[in-house]
């Protein structure tokens, strides 16, 4: 049985999605962008340090929403608009997802984000 997942912690969807969607021991996150939930407006202003903590701070509330934590996180995508940001990407996800057992890991260019961002972030969690 699926059950929709969301939190005001988090930004509202900009369309026909849910921030999460729980299935069984599953727990599928959206991916987030560096979007302020109190405003719907971007976080950072093009610095990819602030709109990846942004991301991760969203990502990280629409999981406990779901009734997990980072460390039941099993795989992530990283959604770039440059690859030369991925070092200090690395370094902020890893301070988040880099203790105990790091999730598997996608990290790709893309050609652009919604909203203009320069990063976005999906995630499947394990609940069990």
């Amino acid at each position: 049985q699926m059950k929709p997942i969301t939190t005001q912690s988090a930004p509202s969807p900009v369309g026909p999605y849910n921030q999460a969607v729980a299935v069984g021991e599953w727990l599928f996150c959206s991916g987030q962008i560096a979007l302020d939930p109190s405003n719907g407006s971007i976080v950072g202003q093009g610095d990819i340090e602030k709109e990846t903590s942004q991301v991760l701070k969203n990502l990280v509330a629409v999981l406990k929403a779901g009734g997990a934590q980072p460390s039941q996180v099993i795989k992530t995508t990283i959604y770039l608009i440059d690859l030369r940001d991925f070092e200090r990407v690395n370094a902020i996800y890893g301070a988040v997802f880099g203790k105990g057992v790091s999730p598997a890991r996608a990290c790709v260019q893309v050609a652009a984000l919604p909203k203009g961002g320069l990063i976005e972030i999906d995630c499947i969690a394990w609940l069990g």
